[in-house]
């Protein structure tokens, strides 16, 4: 079982930066982990993941280079950092984790989840 807590979301401009961190009460090198976001009315979609063992990164299609997730292992820390942000980003953005190391990019493969971080972008 690993807790995770999302903060860092906030409210900003079209074309600001924005940085997300979700502390995990346990080892992240031990966890798939991703981040996803929810708009209302629509579906949970990925963002973005990170392996645990060698930290690659996956991204969806079309990779835009604008958001980039990261992680700190000694800290237990994930980062999504959010670049030249657009009224289109504005979602909840959740941190969630496997349970083991195997890659997965859909949320009902997690089974671990913070309870979200709103972030909002206005034009």
């Amino acid at each position: 079982q690993v807790r995770l807590v999302e903060s860092g979301g906030g409210s900003v401009q079209t074309g600001d930066s924005l940085r997300i961190t979700c502390t995990a009460s346990g080892r992240t090198d031990r966890y798939f982990m991703g981040w996803f976001r929810q708009a209302p009315g629509k579906e949970r979609e990925f963002v973005a993941a990170i392996a645990a063992a060698d930290s690659r990164t996956y991204y969806p299609p079309p990779r835009e280079g604008r958001f980039i997730i990261s992680k700190d292992n000694a800290q237990n820390t994930l980062y999504l950092q959010m670049n030249r942000l657009r009224p289109e980003d504005t979602a909840v953005y959740y941190c969630a984790a496997r349970q083991n190391e195997l890659e997965a990019f859909t949320p009902q493969d997690y089974h671990y989840w913070g309870q979200g971080t709103q972030v909002t972008v206005s034009s």
